[in-house]
């Protein structure tokens, strides 16, 4: 791992997670170093930083993604307040997450809702209205 894609994926994931993506790593840093390095080199820049997505749409996939894989609430929570941060409105957020429903079922979409909620509560952004 270079130290220049070690830098590059830091500043991305500063720009995208802000203080989630540094407590991700400061959690890690006790335990395994080494997944915090590959998170920031190869997560973030590798493929975070890739000119082939806008960061608001990159995050719309991972929120399905979390979705649909279901028990990454933890991770899921770290990328809502990151779509958030990368312009994605409540509204728009639900709305993906209730179209999670028809592709990875009622529970892990109530999950995901249920995760979003905490995240907007936390923000002041209660209640959810249609954009």
């Amino acid at each position: 791992m270079t130290d220049e894609r070690f830098e590059r994926g830091l500043k991305t994931l500063t720009e995208i997670d802000g203080e989630g993506g540094q407590r991700v790593l400061d959690n890690l840093a006790d335990v395994s170093p080494a997944l915090a390095e590959a998170v920031v080199s190869w997560g973030f820049g590798e493929i975070y930083s890739r000119p082939g997505l806008p960061p608001r749409e990159r995050q719309l996939v991972t929120l399905g993604m979390l979705t649909a894989l279901g028990g990454c609430e933890p991770q899921l929570e770290v990328h809502v307040n990151a779509a958030l941060n990368v312009g994605l409105t409540p509204a728009e957020i639900v709305e993906a997450l209730l179209h999670s429903a028809v592709y990875c079922g009622f529970p892990k979409a109530l999950n995901a809702t249920f995760t979003a909620k905490k995240v907007f509560g936390e923000r002041g952004l209660l209640p959810v209205t249609a954009d």
